[in-house]
């Protein structure tokens, strides 16, 4: 007879751990608990059911070859127990057992278990809004609330809604709304810019424009007060700021692990209530493991114990965990933190640090933004891809990288790779200049994006020009009457002469003509250098350079990455 394996949590992490234990371990008894009525199922694809891009609930719960993962689901075909609508209360490590209550039928019963897996995951973080019960406020975090959300939505009766939070599944959830229902939309953010704890500011800046070109409404720096209805419906939310009218909320403020049931038992957890687990995903106790949601693992940049809840970080835990438990000895790394979403036009994608979280957690950091076709320049089909880096100045390591593109696909590839570098060694800015990535011309140019984005970080670290990003450059416009810099568009002829037209500050001198408008360009004023994507300022300014100019700030991205961030300057 094999041993006796408990685990608590039937979603992601849970499911992929037993199917895993009972694959090498056939003789295992097997119980599988979870409190609510479906289990195992893609909550990332919650805000794709609501759009309509997943037409039916069920598909989030099949398997590749539609067959619905249900409790007879699991018994028939993976060989173990799953009891729904029974919730552990209780850990006794001394006795090895779990006490459970079956909801159903308020009864209650201990397991025993030899070993035990903790997949608890996490619960959405709902600050204490008064009229936070109101009917119709929805978290977009279970089965139950995308199918009453979708059901809302086709019944017309939604033309107002809000969501609270900018992170991934707010922005999905908005994407959703308004794009496949034609809801006015309205995304309210605490801090200034969208996805600011994974995203750097200027690439905030691009998601912000990409909602607001297709019509959501984008307010940051705002703060939610409280809900008011009338007869027991949300109706507006009232902000510090305004009120604004709704019939549909939902609430997308992060996560909460459910860390409780062992810190309980006496297992350490972090501040946050995620449980604390080794490379090999034990928490203190032997018998008990811990993975996806509710747990905390190392983040490999930092060496720190970190929280990352995705989908795909549980399911990868789960196989390491289940190998475990049937007697195996496999670890798990850490993270990085790699992740990517998709809004209206633009895709977003990241991994590691940005910039700001680099230089809290103690690095001398710097980041460099350039802005490139992700193709060859001369193929018929490209777009434009934003990449920004973030490296230590003193080690030259690289700590991160995020972008933005249209092409989500490539941009997720692009991202990929540096990931790669970033989990399996100490990458410096040499090996992303020299990192091999696959080459045609329908896929990317001979120079890659990838390895410009190492070229630039290099070239700023040694001194060779001083950068700045589109927020700066944006700055220093809004300040240009104070005559203090001297502003050169190097685009080819005719460019900017719209712009100089209205504004004076302005001047048009494409790379073309730079050196015979030395006479013109002063010397002891600070110069701002501005092309389309940053390559013709760049080699305008090595022109400048060698005749003997030094206050020169050359815009990293151009006008592109302006105009990506909705802060172009206009004629």
């Amino acid at each position: 007879m094999g041993k006796n394996i408990v685990v608590i949590g039937g979603v992601a992490l849970g499911p992929k751990a037993a199917c895993r234990c009972l694959r090498l371990a056939p003789d295992t008894n097997l119980t599988l608990v979870d409190e609510n009525t479906f289990i195992s199922y893609g909550g990332c694809g919650l805000p794709y059911y609501v759009s309509g891009e997943i037409q039916a609930l069920d598909a989030l719960r099949s398997t590749n070859y539609q067959v619905v993962r249900d409790p007879a689901f699991f018994a028939k075909m993976k060989g173990f127990r799953v009891m729904t609508q029974t919730r552990a209360t209780a850990i006794d490590r001394a006795k090895q057992c779990v006490h459970v209550k079956h909801l159903d039928s308020n009864t209650e019963e201990d397991l025993p278990y030899d070993s035990l897996v903790l997949a608890t995951g996490a619960k959405p973080r709902i600050p204490p809004f008064e009229g936070k019960d109101l009917r119709n406020i929805y978290t977009l975090t279970k089965l139950e609330d995308a199918d009453q959300i979708r059901k809302n939505c086709e019944s017309g009766a939604v033309t107002d809604a809000v969501i609270i939070g900018g992170g991934f599944i707010g922005l999905e959830a908005a994407v959703a709304l308004a794009d496949m229902w034609g809801i006015h939309t309205t995304v309210l953010e605490m801090d200034n810019t969208l996805m600011r704890a994974v995203l750097p500011e200027t690439l905030g800046k691009v998601a912000e424009a990409d909602m607001v070109k297709h019509g959501v409404t984008v307010l940051t720096s705002e703060k939610t007060l409280k809900f008011t209805g009338e007869n027991g419906a949300v109706t507006a939310v009232v902000t510090d700021k305004r009120t604004i009218k709704a019939q549909l909320v939902i609430i997308a403020t992060g996560f909460i692990p459910n860390g409780q049931l062992a810190k309980d038992a006496g297992l350490p957890t972090l501040g946050n209530g995620a449980i604390i687990v080794d490379a090999f995903m034990r928490t203190e106790d032997p018998h008990i493991y811990a993975g996806g949601d509710c747990a905390s693992i190392v983040n490999i940049i930092t060496g720190k114990h970190g929280y990352l809840p995705l989908g795909s970080m549980s399911n990868r835990q789960g196989r390491v965990i289940g190998t475990n438990i049937a007697g195996g000895s496999q670890t798990f790394p850490g993270f990085v933190g790699t992740w990517a979403v998709k809004l209206f036009d633009m895709s977003i994608a990241a991994t590691g640090l940005t910039i700001d979280r680099a230089r809290m957690e103690g690095f001398d950091a710097i980041s460099v933004t350039v802005e490139q076709l992700d193709r060859a320049h001369f193929y018929p089909e490209k777009d434009m891809m934003a990449l920004e880096i973030v490296v230590d100045k003193k080690t030259r390591r690289v700590l991160g990288m995020q972008g933005a593109s249209a092409n989500g696909q490539g941009l997720k590839a692009r991202i990929d790779a540096v990931a790669a570098l970033l989990q399996c060694a100490k990458p410096t800015v040499a090996d992303v200049s020299n990192l091999e990535v696959g080459y045609a011309p329908p896929f990317a140019a001979a120079m890659d994006v990838v390895n410009v984005a190492g070229n630039v970080a290099e070239n700023v670290l040694d001194g060779h020009f001083t950068a700045i990003n589109g927020i700066d450059f944006a700055d220093l416009w809004e300040k240009r009457s104070d005559n203090t810099i001297f502003f050169i568009d190097a685009r080819p002829k005719g460019a900017g002469d719209a712009l100089a037209q209205k504004h004076p500050e302005w001047h048009p001198i494409p790379l073309e003509q730079i050196e015979a408008e030395l006479p013109t360009i002063p010397k002891d004023r600070d110069i701002a250098l501005i092309c389309n994507t940053g390559l013709r300022s760049y080699e305008s300014l090595l022109i400048l350079q060698r005749h003997g100019y030094t206050r020169i700030k050359n815009a990293m991205g151009g006008m592109q990455a302006l105009k990506q961030m909705g802060l172009d300057p206009k004629a």
